[in-house]
């Protein structure tokens, strides 16, 4: 094994990391395959996400190489759609797979290795129904009962195979099964399906095959064929197992190995592919790609990096036991990434007018430096317009504050970041005794990096230019659920946040901001951090929050 295939004596290894370490020291193998194989029915999510990480993650850690191959066995349930943002998604997070396969290339080999099975007595047509083989399958503790069609003659399951093949038999009217063990403790050994008719319309092979195969019967014969070394699965195919070794031993070929891990579960979510189906279907969300969902188009909409997310699967590991992982960790690394890369600006979502009194009532303009990111000093500063005429955030004024409350309030006195102290001399309401507008006074000596005034004040709010201003709307998200564990429920979708989602269309941001690209990232400062959505437009920007400034996650880690 070369130097660069071994990992240093004090990095510590997941469970699959020891296997191939051993695995390429006693020579098993000389390098590694490894696979990711979705089914395109639906689009990838944030579980989905931790796999890829894995499986390409070890292909280059390894040096070895990682496909992508659709399990594409059924065809009534995929699409080219799901086909096409599933190798987005994987390129998106970062890699790119060495080959891009299907189950569908492998058809023709996986028909011939089922005629190998029938010749050898190990496969037969059976006519019952499901419900019939249900019941003969028996349960746990209960041998199965052999079918009347179990003893049917090789030479006869051959020729009906090739009639099921032809599409001679409606759907549902028989299957393929392999003759294994109907005693066997293991259920997924008593005579497993093989094959099953659909006269369905396949996206790449058309109408060519009215038979497609079952999900074990596909899986370890098309890890074999790729020559995949380390197959790896979540748990719920430990009992698959001894099926993927039983079809690998019975044909003879390359001995490809299943390993599993614990998927991700990830509370306040959900991750089965048909409940988010539903709420797209129902209308519960916008789309695939509505920031709520935790899939990786949603993530991405939202404002979520890449770094962030393979930074997220290393910290949550490679497990043998399930556990459910706190979204909060999820935000804390796109926190992380975020404040070393996002650009700060500033934008007040509910406005509240303010005139500097004692300010030159003529269009005088006043350009301020602040910098872009302090976290990054070579982002540089920019320049920000100071006028007359402002506005703050409608929460930044109170007018009867209680105890160390260090915003502005009526005689109060408060920093604007970046700029000068201001003081509150009077507040101007309408009929309804709303504020709708502050007077105030500037200190013109407190000039942020030049405040020669000796004033101490505890409150910095941000503001913005009144006539420099542009209009933006804004997306404010919260968990899609308000309960930990909606899948538990009866029925996941009564557990839904009504308030998951706040729009404001009365915001205002920087003049600058109006001309970002979409996926752009930004930390609107004292606000949080903000994206830059695809419904967005130069006369009105959209923003999406993809996380809150505040950390949950982190004060928790640290109580501990």
């Amino acid at each position: 094994m070369n130097a660069e295939n071994t990992s240093s004596s004090n990095e510590s290894l997941n469970f699959i990391e020891e296997i191939i370490e051993e695995d390429l020291r006693s020579g098993r193998h000389s390098s590694i395959q490894t696979r990711f194989p979705p089914e395109p029915n639906g689009y990838l999510h944030i579980g989905h996400a931790k796999s890829i990480c894995l499986n390409f993650g070890l292909a280059q850690k390894y040096n070895g190489k990682c496909n992508l191959r659709y399990d594409d066995t059924n065809p009534t349930k995929e699409e080219q759609e799901y086909v096409d943002s599933i190798l987005s998604d994987v390129r998106w997070l970062g890699f790119e797979p060495d080959q891009v396969l299907y189950a569908s290339d492998y058809f023709q080999q996986l028909y011939e290795w089922a005629v190998q099975l029938i010749r050898a007595g190990k496969a037969y047509v059976d006519f019952s129904t499901p419900e019939e083989i249900g019941v003969m399958k028996g349960t746990p503790t209960t041998p199965g009962t052999p079918s009347k069609f179990r003893e049917t003659s090789p030479e006869e399951n051959l020729a009906l195979f090739e009639r099921m093949k032809n599409g001679d038999f409606p759907d549902g009217h028989c299957v393929l099964r392999a003759k294994i063990d109907l005693a066997a403790p293991n259920m997924h050994l008593r005579d497993p399906y093989l094959y099953r008719i659909k006269h369905a319309h396949h996206h790449r092979t058309g109408d060519k095959w009215n038979i497609y195969p079952m999900y074990d019967w596909a899986h370890g014969q098309c890890d074999s064929i790729e020559r995949i070394t380390h197959s790896v699965c979540t748990l719920e195919f430990i009992p698959h197992r001894a099926l993927y070794d039983w079809f690998i031993e019975k044909l003879g070929i390359f001995p490809s190995k299943q390993y599993e891990f614990a998927r991700l579960n990830l509370n306040y979510t959900v991750m089965s592919k048909r409940k988010l189906l539903q709420l797209v279907q129902e209308g519960y969300v916008s789309g695939w790609d509505d920031p709520r969902m935790p899939t990786i188009s949603g993530l991405r909409r939202r404002g979520f990096t890449p770094e962030s997310i393979r930074e997220f699967a290393k910290r949550v590991g490679v497990a043998k036991r399930e556990n459910i992982i706190d979204v909060g960790l999820l935000e804390f690394c796109l926190r992380e990434d975020l404040n070393k890369r996002a650009l700060r600006r500033f934008a007040v979502l509910r406005p509240l007018k303010v005139v500097i009194t004692n300010y030159p009532e003529t269009n005088e303009v006043e350009w301020l430096e602040t910098e872009n990111n302090p976290e990054d000093p070579e982002t540089g500063k920019r320049s920000l317009p100071f006028s007359r005429e402002l506005y703050i955030e409608q929460d930044d004024f109170m007018e009867n504050p209680p105890p160390k409350y260090f915003r502005l309030s009526p005689g109060g006195m408060v920093r604007l970041k970046s700029a000068y102290i201001i003081k509150c001399t009077e507040c101007v309401k309408d009929d309804n005794g709303a504020v709708v507008e502050l007077r105030c006074t500037y200190v013109p000596e407190s000039r942020s990096g030049q405040d020669t005034s000796e004033l101490k004040v505890k409150g910095v709010i941000h503001w913005l230019s009144a006539a420099h201003a542009k209009p933006a709307e804004v997306r404010l998200y919260e968990r899609l659920f308000q309960l930990e564990d909606p899948a538990a429920e009866d029925d996941f979708k009564k557990s839904l946040n009504p308030n998951s989602l706040e729009v404001i269309d009365t915001a205002l941001v920087e003049s600058a901001l109006s001309e970002t690209l979409v996926g752009d990232l930004f930390q609107f400062t004292r606000l949080g951090y903000f994206c830059t959505d695809t419904d967005s437009n130069t006369e009105k920007p959209v923003f999406n929050r993809s996380v809150t400034l505040k950390d949950a996650w982190a004060k928790e880690v640290k109580k501990q």
